[in-house]
């Protein structure tokens, strides 16, 4: 679901379409094209990665309805435009994530024009059970019993299930026991590591650009705004501590809670804290690398257990990390255990100030450089390939 016109740009997808392709395959991608965006439906090749672009409607970073029609609408649009470019192409693998749910009837078809393809599923989200954690239905509704059925479509038309985490694994276990337990595995998140050293200089030159103080820890919240990532409780935190003067707090990203930040910033103009509008991902990494902690958070409600990839980047530049999310999620314990991050659940501030004043006064670096060895040994791109491609 991600919009790409340039697989060289950094990112969990397109890391692992590089790598597909670096790997000797011939890959094809299709995304969407969302309203708003200049370009049309098409077919082009970039640096040896053919891209498909699919005329949408917005799916991402929008109202509830728009989203929700488009999420219903996007399997239709797909398998037109894969059957009026594609359909002379036979494929070994079909590789797909979540989200959308709604892709069961386009896996189902392209099952049978490819006999013998493995189809893979990257579970990166379990819908309709997040919609009803956050209250935008009822497990007794029609929305979710419509969706339910898509997701368990869904599962029986993929070979294999890769899971963020180990408690994704379980969760899915637990609520679909009908699925068999060999097609279901851990295979996270991953990225291909750069290069990513920043010196005091350019550090000091990043921080200055934006007005963020050169003498105390920043600790940054980056990606996206919206009622999964909990903003209300982030909010809160940030209020906690709005004027301190031994730390200093930057959100930067996009999505439709940032209106409520930048207001929150506006009328209350804390000394502590920077809200910023989503930057390009070459000045977001850079901004990233000159900041000290990383900072999680999940809305308390969730009962499944996410697991966001802004970790990756944290753990990438050597960043400790303060997890705050609900209790189903493992990877505030998964931080702790691995010694670069420290977690509370994200309905108390005092819990939070609590991990706040831990990480201050901890060895930042070590952490950090803990944590960089834990993204070597679990979260390269290339565990990822290998761990589907012993399945093909």
């Amino acid at each position: 679901m991600s919009h790409f016109s340039d697989p060289n740009v950094r990112g969990i997808y397109t890391d692992l379409m590089r790598c597909f392709r670096d790997k000797g395959h011939t890959v094809y991608v299709v995304n969407p094209r969302e309203r708003g965006s200049a370009e049309a439906s098409g077919l082009s090749e970039i640096d040896g990665v053919k891209i498909l672009g699919v005329r949408t409607l917005k799916l991402q970073k929008t109202n509830v309805i728009e989203k929700g029609v488009g999420q219903v609408l996007v399997e239709s649009q797909f398998k037109a435009a894969i059957r009026k470019y594609l359909s002379d192409i036979r494929f070994d693998l079909i590789l797909y994530t979540t989200p959308p749910i709604t892709f069961p009837n386009l896996i189902g078809s392209l099952r049978k024009a490819n006999p013998g393809a493995r189809t893979y599923l990257l579970l990166k989200d379990i819908f309709p059970q997040n919609a009803v954690d956050l209250g935008m239905f009822s497990e007794g509704s029609f929305l979710y019993k419509y969706f339910r059925r898509k997701e368990q479509k869904l599962y029986r038309h993929s070979d294999v299930i890769g899971c963020m985490s180990p408690a994704n694994v379980d969760y899915v276990l637990k609520h679909n026991p009908d699925i068999d337990p060999s097609k279901v595995e851990v295979n996270p998140n991953s990225i291909a590591l750069v290069p990513s050293r920043v010196s005091q200089n350019e550090r000091e030159a990043v921080l200055s650009r934006y007005s963020i103080p050169l003498d105390k820890p920043v600790l940054i919240y980056g990606g996206n705004l919206g009622k999964p990532q909990g903003i209300g409780f982030l909010m809160q935190c940030l209020e906690a501590n709005a004027d301190r003067n031994d730390c200093h707090f930057v959100v930067v990203g996009a999505g439709t809670e940032l209106p409520k930040l930048k207001q929150w910033h506006a009328t209350r103009k804390p000394t502590a804290v920077s809200v910023m509008n989503a930057l390009p991902k070459r000045d977001y990494d850079i901004l990233v690398r000159s900041c000290d902690v990383g900072l999680i958070f999940l809305d308390h409600r969730f009962t499944i257990p996410n697991f966001p990839s802004r970790l990756l980047s944290y753990l990438e530049y050597r960043m400790p990390v303060l997890v705050a999310t609900d209790s189903c999620s493992d990877m505030g314990p998964i931080a702790q255990q691995g010694g670069f991050g420290f977690w509370c659940e994200s309905n108390s501030v005092d819990a939070f100030n609590a991990i706040l004043e831990k990480m201050l006064r901890s060895d930042r670096l070590t952490m950090g450089e803990k944590g960089f060895r834990y993204l070597e040994d679990h979260y390269l791109v290339e565990n990822t390939y290998n761990t589907i491609m012993r399945h093909v």
